[in-house]
């Protein structure tokens, strides 16, 4: 049996939204246990009407404005601090929260622990791209400052997680850039292209533009958290345009309507492909066990799908390869 700790009150939704995610994780993985942590009233309740739900009862919850350090040192009693605290004391193998991403990396760091030769934990995600491909892209803003030795260490830990959860045997690695000319781009970034080009192990492909992202012409794209977060968050607002902008004119003309109308099934998929719901998140590479982050805006899809992967890392020993990977490059 896998046990995988999920954070009952964390995320924008109601609980009840992160239960019913919980639930149809459970049905959909016959050797999966929950841990669910959260307040008594919530998860005692639900944990009785299901046989592989243990409750984790908490006193405190972390809000999403809160600072994530001082909060995690603070509120001993939430749920996001006891759910990493299982972890680290082997009652539970991974941690899944939709709650504030600042706090579960603050924890993850700080009670979960770093996987010995990482320099900083990074946020990753799996980005669709055309006929199906995905890319892992990090970080995705858990480290607004790199060193060029830290984006080295991303591109090993960003390959081990295209391998163990997107099925990829030898993933390429790009380096997000202003241009694809190895000349190009400022000076750090010149000084991560010859780190990346140098460095064992790691299957560098070159320079990158924001477009590949989305095209799958590579199976991992690099940056710091600054530049990452920027790129995702325009990725998100683009698709939100391109909505809304489809309302405006469907609502002006009928002609548009009629074929907005019939286009609307390919748009929602698309839509759930950059929402992010098939993994249900990102995942905080680096760890020593795995800790995934789901968005604040979830839904049971998102969460189950963030539980099923988190179990899967954990099937598929994850942070054993990132380990593997960082004592190779240390060798």
């Amino acid at each position: 049996m896998i046990r995988v700790v999920v954070d009952a009150m964390g995320g924008d939704e109601p609980p009840e939204v992160v239960l019913e995610g919980i639930a149809r994780a459970l049905e959909a993985d016959a050797d999966l246990e929950v841990i669910v942590a959260g307040n008594e009233e919530v998860v005692v309740p639900f944990c009785a009407k299901h046989a592989r739900a243990e409750a984790l009862v908490t006193t405190e919850c972390i809000e999403m404005g809160e600072h994530p350090t001082q909060a995690v040192r603070r509120k001993k009693d939430s749920s996001i601090v006891r759910g990493c605290r299982a972890v680290r004391a082997g009652e539970a193998d991974a941690f899944f929260s939709a709650g504030s991403t600042g706090a579960i990396l603050a924890a993850g760091t700080l009670v979960v622990g770093r996987i010995k030769g990482v320099s900083r934990a990074a946020l990753a995600c799996a980005m669709p791209g055309v006929d199906g491909h995905m890319t892992t892209f990090l970080d995705m803003g858990a480290n607004a400052d790199c060193t060029t030795d830290m984006i080295v260490q991303f591109a090993r830990m960003g390959q081990a997680y295209s391998q163990v959860v997107l099925g990829v045997e030898n993933p390429t690695v790009g380096l997000l850039n202003n241009g694809t000319e190895e000349t190009k781009g400022s000076e750090s970034v010149l000084e991560r292209h010859k780190a990346l080009a140098e460095a064992a192990g790691v299957n560098f492909a070159g320079n990158c533009e924001g477009r590949d992202i989305l095209t799958g012409s590579l199976d991992v794209i690099v940056t710091d958290g600054y530049t990452g977060n920027v790129a995702v968050k325009t990725v998100e607002g683009t698709a939100k345009f391109i909505v809304s902008a489809l309302k405006a004119e469907a609502a002006m003309s009928k002609r548009v309507a009629v074929g907005a109308l019939m286009v609307k099934p390919a748009l929602k998929g698309v839509a759930k492909l950059l929402s992010g719901d098939a993994y249900g998140g990102a995942a905080l590479l680096g760890l020593k066990a795995p800790v995934l982050v789901g968005h604040g805006a979830t839904n049971p899809e998102a969460i189950m799908n963030g539980t099923l992967t988190a179990a899967r890392c954990v099937r598929e020993d994850l942070c054993a390869k990132l380990a593997q990977a960082m004592s190779a490059s240390q060798a």
